[in-house]
């Protein structure tokens, strides 16, 4: 009977409920959705009491996260935003950020446009800005702005606002390179020979200030060394003109004028400060080696890089800038001894400027000479570059010194779908040592153009035409030295780089050819290069072909000097993916018009975490005589520094080369040693969390202390340094993996990650009582080093710990009464081999 009673009482009291959510009475429960934490007890008795008024919501927690800022679905920021809970009119309370008016008006906000906002406001109220609104996305952490247009002012694609831009740290650093060869004669005519080269660039931050110096030494096999000071010099951004102050060593501007070395200051223009700028152009040097072969390249008189390469094809493309111009001079020593030149142009685009926008440059001080005997000769000049309506620019300027005087003129124009084009004409006032006065004139035409429909790049074509009494600057000043010097004056010079897409199965084909030939000597220099390259079925392939006049070919064997060589190669790379990973299969063959030809075979790949180790093994024979060749190379960039080392050999010699690069950074923490760096730093600390690799950086880890150093950042540009999750310790967990840093040139700034470093633990807890914490309790460490963390428990009193070391010393609280909380204290097991989670089990009093 009383079941019965049961069953009828059921379905009337559903009715009621029905009834009830039909009325009127209804309408306010609807108004938001409603957990009910009771609903927890049902499985878990334990849970009774657990205070999830912080989750009914659906809202997080007031505090500080670390939010994409996105205005109009635009990402323009990361940063750490403080958010607070506040109601607007009938609304729940919800998360808003706070944002200052300085942070908006970094954002393009025209804060002026509105009387409420102050621009000392730490939180700009939104609702001051018509239809302006926010919305916090937490599950991907994401801060939606919208802001009308009305009210954002008109900034360039990839603009960052001044006021995120960072000086850096202050610090002491030193970039370090050293090479050597030990070359032994294998026949009794032959000669032994050693060489060393070594490079030092020492330098200090002192907030904006960067002081530099670039030093190179070099001995021979005759035992003769040499040490020179390429520069030093004193730099600092200046921000309010967009400009580089430098004081010292350094070298002018090459868009007007052909490029002067220097000693004294120089104010000019940096690029780089406005969004989108043309960045300037850099050579890559290409060449062809018959054996390995030692490169050295030189640049107004100053050895700026020598280093190895195997035979065959080569690129070198991490030359160090040396803040200057003009032509780079390349010498290919071969094993045999020979030698040959190749000249490769470093000239500069079309002059083109935004309209309204001024690029300038002022320099003042003396002449400074890779010679000693030259006169140090005080100089003066000034460039200026504007943009005019309609894409035309408009340059020139003038130079000055006691011995010679010069005016430049230019115009330069957007051609739109066909390129851009600059002339300009200078006129020059002169007087040579031991000569008369003389004047002339020098016409030049540049152009460039990159066809993408037709996947042509003209990266440079050129064309110069002196008049017989024009000399540059540097020609007459050089002529001053102790030393007669007759100035090759150029006559006509003609450039060109240029490369070609053939489409997606035909590759791609690069030209490049420099001609000269000067009024006061019969002689013509002149050098081509072709390239091309293809690749089928992961199978990649390569035909070079090198000329160059003036050239030695053979001088050590036959004593005869060419004065022109060609050079052609083949290159073949095939993949070995399917038996051995990271290693490829290849052949290169060479050939001069002096008939050496030389064919290799071999193996390369890349080995150990990350791709550290780099390494080649080939096999050859040379025709003419050359006989067997072989060599074996091997580069191992690691946390600490760079490491190279080779060793080949012909009939005649055999030789091992050697080297090492690397990095030195003192700093406020103490030292770290690091790769090679480049002119923009950023300072990885992590305390504690050794052997954290970073993302796209091969090789680079943190070392013993949590530190490292990441080089060639973009200056006055968002950079993203991710630590590499795959790189990561078992020990080591990061809060946030990723930071955004915007340095300014030359700057050194910190990027600081927050580390747990310790054991890993999944424990089960238990009150005293026999049942589990509640769920949703929050255990917070008690005395270690991640205090500031809190995890939270989850079903059957299951909690994930991290950065543990020896002991557990959990708080753990429920609820706002005193008695809801325990503490958990343990001494953590021994972790087993491969367990990389220890699971565990305690008691909470």
């Amino acid at each position: 009977m009383i079941a019965n009673n049961r069953l009828q009482f059921r379905p009337a009291f559903l009715a009621c409920g029905i009834a009830l959510a039909c009325s009127g009475m209804s309408e306010s429960a609807q108004s938001r959705d409603y957990f009910n934490p009771a609903l927890l007890e049902v499985d878990n008795p334990s849970s009774q009491g657990v205070d999830l008024a912080a989750f009914e919501n659906g809202e997080q927690a007031e505090g500080v996260y670390r939010v994409d800022v996105i205005i109009n679905n635009e990402m323009v920021d990361t940063r750490d935003i403080t958010f607070s809970l506040l109601k607007e009119g009938n609304d729940e309370a919800k998360l808003q950020p706070c944002l200052s008016a300085g942070m908006l008006q970094s954002y393009g906000v025209k804060i002026e446009l509105f009387p409420a906002i102050k621009t000392d406001d730490k939180c700009v109220n939104l609702a001051v800005i018509p239809q302006a609104s926010s919305e916090f996305l937490f599950s991907t952490q994401k801060l939606l702005l919208s802001i009308p247009q009305a009210a954002l002012s008109q900034q360039a694609r990839g603009y960052v606002s001044p006021e995120s831009w960072d000086e850096g740290i202050s610090a002491l650093l030193l970039n370090y390179s050293a090479s050597g060869s030990n070359t032994h004669a294998r026949i009794n005519n032959g000669e032994s020979d050693n060489s060393q080269y070594v490079n030092l660039r020492p330098g200090a931050n002192l907030g904006p200030w960067r002081l530099r110096n670039y030093s190179t030494w070099t001995r021979d096999g005759n035992g003769q060394s040499k040490w020179n000071s390429v520069y030093t010099y004193l730099q600092r951004n200046v921000i309010s003109l967009k400009s580089q102050m430098t004081l010292g060593d350094s070298s002018s501007p090459s868009d007007v004028f052909d490029s002067i070395p220097f000693r004294g200051a120089q104010l000019a223009s940096d690029e780089d400060m406005v969004p989108d700028s043309m960045k300037g152009y850099a050579p890559v040097v290409r060449g062809i080696a018959r054996t390995n072969a030692q490169v050295t390249i030189r640049q107004n008189g100053y050895v700026i890089y020598e280093n190895y390469v195997a035979p065959g094809a080569f690129e070198i493309t991490d030359m160090f800038p040396t803040g200057g111009s003009g032509d780079l001079y390349v010498t290919i020593k071969e094993a045999d001894g020979s030698e040959q030149y190749l000249i490769i142009p470093f000239a500069s685009l079309p002059v083109l400027q935004r309209e309204g926008s001024m690029k300038y440059s002022l320099t003042a001080g003396q002449y400074r000479s890779y010679s000693s005997s030259v006169e140090n000769t005080p100089l003066a000049q000034g460039t200026a570059i504007y943009g005019l309506p309609h894409g035309f620019t408009i340059y020139g300027g003038l130079q000055e010194s006691s011995k010679y005087q010069s005016l430049a003129l230019g115009l330069g124009k957007n051609l739109g779908e066909i390129g851009a084009i600059s002339v300009d004409v200078t006129q020059g006032w002169s007087r040579p040592k031991d000569g008369e006065k003389s004047s002339g004139e020098s016409w030049r035409i540049r152009y460039s153009k990159n066809f993408a429909e037709t996947g042509t790049n003209f990266a440079i074509a050129g064309y110069r035409y002196s008049t017989s009494g024009y000399y540059s600057m540097q020609e007459i000043l050089d002529s001053y030295s102790d030393q007669t010097v007759n100035p090759e004056r150029r006559r006509n010079r003609a450039e060109t780089t240029l490369s070609q897409s053939l489409g997606q199965d035909f590759g791609a084909l690069t030209l490049t050819a420099i001609r000269e030939d000067y009024w006061s000597i019969n002689k013509t220099m002149e050098s081509y290069g072709a390239s091309y390259n293809n690749s089928l079925n992961g199978i990649s392939y390569g035909l070079g072909y090198t000329y160059s006049k003036n050239s030695t070919a053979n001088g050590s064997s036959g004593g005869r000097i060419y004065d022109k060589d060609q050079q052609f190669s083949l290159s073949i790379n095939v993949p070995l993916d399917r038996f051995l990973s990271n290693t490829w299969a290849n052949y290169n063959m060479s050939t001069s018009k002096q008939g050496n030809t030389t064919h290799s075979v071999g193996l390369s790949g890349n080995a150990l975490e990350g791709n550290a180790l780099g390494w080649s093994v080939q096999q050859g024979y040379g025709t003419s005589g050359a006989g067997a060749t072989g060599n074996m190379n091997a580069d191992y960039r690691g946390t600490y520094a760079e490491v190279m080392a080779g060793y080949g050999y012909d009939k005649r010699s055999e030789r091992m080369n050697y080297g090492i690069s690397g990095g030195v950074l003192a700093h406020a923490d103490g030292i770290t040693l690091a790769q090679p760096f480049g002119e923009t730093l950023v300072l990885v600390k992590a305390p504690g969390a050794k052997g954290v690799g970073i993302a796209n950086q091969t090789g680079v880890k943190t070392d013993f202390r949590g530190y490292t150093v990441v080089s060639n950042l973009s200056p006055f540009r968002k950079n993203d340094i991710t630590l590499d999750p795959e790189q990561t310790p078992e020990d080591v967990e990061i809060e946030l993996t990723s930071k955004t840093v915007v340095p300014t040139r030359g700057a050194i700034v910190r990027a600081e990650y927050i580390a747990s470093v310790g054991a890993r633990v999944l424990l089960s807890v238990t009150r005293s009582n026999g049942e589990y914490v509640p769920f949703g309790a929050i255990a917070t460490p008690v005395n270690t080093r991640v205090k500031e963390q809190g995890f939270i428990v989850g079903d059957s009193g299951q909690v994930y710990l991290t950065g543990l070391s020896e002991r557990i010393d959990m708080l753990i609280k429920w609820g706002g009464d005193p008695t809801d909380s325990c503490r958990v204290k343990s001494d953590l097991p021994t972790v087993k081999k491969d367990e990389s989670v220890m699971q565990i089990a305690a008691k909470c009093l």
